[in-house]
């Protein structure tokens, strides 16, 4: 009986990380082989996402009210991320990828800034703060080029989804033939103790 609901769970867990793998690694090359359908398709991620957010922050919003004062902040940021998610569906693809665009640049610039700071106050502190000041220069350098060249930030996002597909693929199928190894020994040791 043990045996049988050790195989179960084994075969469950093993499909579920093969087909997962198999999947992101389809993903990556998907979005390699076809980069402009990839670019459209995170475009319409991107806005159905701010509208489904945005719906579900204002129902929790109303569910808040009571317990939560400044319930209000919550309503008001669902319906901006809903309002965003469908002007992003009407301007389709265009005002998603200027998002993408924009967030991104903002992200290095931002913490290109910390990074920066940070490295000051290492200074201040005696700490080694060199590589800390480079990456926030390099940080900032590249978020000043990302809001220059939008296609080239735009080839860069994906080209990191394409990455993390590809590498998370690999690692969930490196987890499956890794738990078959596991189930063998884990079958082994129930059989000895059966016997013993």
């Amino acid at each position: 009986m043990t045996s049988d609901l050790i195989q179960s769970a084994y075969r469950r867990t093993w499909w579920a990380l093969t087909l997962r793998g198999l999947l992101a690694i389809a993903l990556g090359a998907f979005i390699l082989w076809r980069p402009m359908d990839s670019i459209a398709s995170f475009a319409l991620v991107i806005a159905i996402w701010a509208v489904v957010s945005g719906i579900v922050q204002m129902v929790r919003a109303f569910d808040l009210r009571r317990v939560y004062s400044r319930w209000w902040l919550m309503l008001l940021s669902g319906f901006v991320s809903t309002a965003f998610g469908v002007a992003a569906l009407y301007y389709y693809p265009g005002l998603s990828l200027a998002f993408a665009v924009v967030w991104t640049a903002w992200w290095l610039l931002l913490t290109g800034s910390l990074a920066i700071y940070a490295a000051f106050d290492e200074r201040s502190a005696g700490i080694s703060w060199g590589w800390t000041l480079t990456f926030g220069l390099v940080s900032i350098v590249t978020g000043i080029f990302a809001f220059m060249s939008p296609p080239t930030t735009l080839a860069a996002i994906m080209g990191l989804i394409a990455g993390f597909a590809f590498v998370s693929g690999a690692v969930l199928l490196i987890g499956a033939f890794k738990l078959s190894s596991a189930k063998d020994k884990v079958t082994d040791t129930f059989r000895s103790a059966r016997t013993a």
